[in-house]
């Protein structure tokens, strides 16, 4: 069976600095792949070369069964792809509902009722429905995390990519947003999420793959790939002979 999202040998470089090397993986329909790497492994440089916002000095990424390496941001948006950002920067002087409507029409291609209906049911899954009509300035940062979500989801993804979005939250939060995204996932949403709160991952993924200077270095079933002594060194600092 086709992989739903592939990339084949990527790379990409900024003169001396490589943000992907050779680099290659695959996740299939309704999967949720679970990313990490220390700080400036290049997995954010890698959501970028996914969803069209870098392009890629060599290599192919296939989506939904075409070639997308050298479609641009907007068309691999429109066919599909969608993600949160590290640090939430919503439309602050707009409402929460109108951040969501802005995304269903501009991005999941939606209009009038139909667009206010999904954003209803999106807001009301995300747990805002009763912050709709908040200024987004004025929420909370789980709340502008639920809201990046959110937004997200209202571009009609059939690929969620999910950048750090349990950064900063206490455990209480971190729990309840888990469990939001693991009812997205239930309702076989593919979904990569990159995390440095690893017990999050943990609890929603089906695959962990772990990269670095912009090279996979393992991929695997969760636990065993967080036991490996290369993943542990590399990742959490303990020496490999310990």
């Amino acid at each position: 069976m086709a992989a739903f999202l592939e990339l084949d040998k990527v790379s990409k470089a900024f003169g001396a600095v490589t943000v992907a090397d050779n680099l290659s993986f695959a996740v299939q329909q309704g999967e949720a792949l679970g990313v990490i790497g220390p700080n400036g492994a290049g997995k954010t440089s890698m959501f970028n070369l996914i969803t069209g916002t870098l392009s890629p000095n060599a290599g192919q990424i296939t989506f939904d069964g075409a070639d997308v390496t050298h479609n641009s941001a907007a068309k691999r948006c429109r066919a599909g792809m969608a993600r949160s950002f590290q640090v939430p920067q919503p439309f602050s002087g707009m409402t929460v509902f109108e951040n969501a409507m802005i995304a269903a029409t501009q991005a999941g291609g939606m209009h009038g009722t139909e667009a206010e209906q999904f954003c209803l049911d999106v807001l009301n899954q995300t747990e805002l429905l009763d912050r709709a009509n908040t200024l987004a300035g004025g929420l909370t940062l789980l709340g502008r995390k639920r809201l990046e979500l959110t937004r997200a989801l209202c571009a009609k993804p059939k690929l969620l990519m999910l950048d750090e979005i349990a950064g900063g939250l206490t455990e209480a939060e971190c729990r309840s947003l888990v469990q939001t995204i693991k009812d997205i996932h239930a309702r076989g949403v593919t979904i990569i999420w990159i995390e440095h709160v690893v017990h999050a991952l943990m609890a929603v993924v089906d695959k962990l793959m772990v990269i670095d200077f912009g090279r996979k270095i393992a991929e695997g079933e969760p636990r065993t790939i967080m036991d490996s002594p290369e993943v542990q060194e590399i990742y959490l600092g303990i020496a490999a002979d310990a």
